[in-house]
């Protein structure tokens, strides 16, 4: 099968009709056999059964429907679980991404053996101010942070060999970060293409102020079990260390200054309290790395690991 379309959605009845008229034209046009797999993430609308009107007329459209509102990231996990394509296209429901971008994905998969290709809408016509601006900054930090050069982490339209998606896992709201996952998992080609972005036809955004909160929040910590997950001492145990040498010098200068030099009390100075924080600190994070190990070592996926290719075995 050349393609599996991903298609996350809550309440969206109104797009469906539309979108799966036009998707169905683009696969007919170059001649791609396909699926397309809504996820029905708890709507409270007729969205179900728009989808079970949708694949009444065509079999290649299929559907699952979560029991309550679990987001996006749930969804698409779900759908990766099941998809079958050799690329992978995941893509909005709300008519704000173009199907015909598929094509030209698909190609950059296939032809220039991208692992992923990520859509960049350089044109929007979101509210500059609640989203445009905000979106700026995030996207800046997930640069800085991850080291890869996408404009547009967040956007909706991607495209995925089908091996990237059955090597990750995505949950919370780590669907935003899904090319640093697959990063951390070892596939690094990663592209990006200029996309369009339409006006919304039809209902209102489902996202508000909190997924930039959210979303700075995931960002450290897909950071830090990216490169920590499995050696937590490397980072507990640096920082204690430094925290516990830090108030034991301190300590130390204390002692010797109180016995040798002016006689004044430790007590009565305010380094004393802050040495004996920073050692306490510091045995704290020892403490942390400690049990991060254990918890670590004794994880059933603690020797799991993503093997490209063997030889012999």
């Amino acid at each position: 099968m050349d393609l599996s379309i991903v298609i996350p959605l809550y309440n969206e009845d109104e797009s469906l009709p539309e979108l799966a008229a036009w998707i169905e034209r683009v696969m007919l046009a170059n001649n791609f056999s396909y699926e397309v797999i809504m996820v029905d993430d708890g709507s409270t609308d007729n969205s179900w059964a728009v989808i079970e009107g949708i694949r009444a007329k065509n079999d290649a459209f299929k559907g699952i429907k979560f029991q309550r509102n679990y987001g996006k990231s749930a969804a698409l996990n779900e759908a990766f679980r099941a998809a079958k394509g050799e690329v992978v296209i995941t893509m909005d429901a709300d008519m704000q991404d173009s199907p015909d971008e598929i094509p030209a994905l698909r190609n950059m998969v296939l032809n220039e053996n991208f692992d992923i290709v990520s859509g960049w809408k350089k044109i929007r016509y979101d509210n500059t101010f609640t989203k445009n601006i905000p979106s700026k900054f995030f996207n800046a930090a997930a640069r800085a942070s991850s080291g890869i050069k996408l404009h547009d982490f967040n956007c909706g339209l991607k495209a995925y060999k089908n091996k990237v998606v059955k090597s990750i896992e995505v949950y919370g709201e780590m669907h935003r970060y899904i090319p640093v996952l697959a990063k951390w998992s070892g596939f690094k080609k990663i592209g990006e293409k200029v996309v369009e972005h339409r006006p919304r036809k039809y209902g209102v955004t489902k996202f508000g102020w909190e997924r930039f909160v959210n979303g700075f929040l995931d960002l450290g910590s897909i950071t830090f079990v990216g490169k920590f997950g499995k050696r937590p001492m490397h980072f507990f145990g640096l920082w204690g260390t430094l925290a516990f040498f830090t108030g034991f010098t301190i300590f130390t200068y204390l002692v010797i200054s109180k016995f040798f030099f002016d006689g004044t009390g430790m007590t009565q100075r305010p380094l004393f309290f802050f040495a004996i924080l920073a050692m306490i600190m510091g045995t704290q994070l020892f403490l942390a790395g400690f049990l991060g190990e254990l918890i670590a070592r004794n994880a059933p996926d603690k020797n799991s690991y993503l093997i490209e290719q063997k030889m012999g075995l």
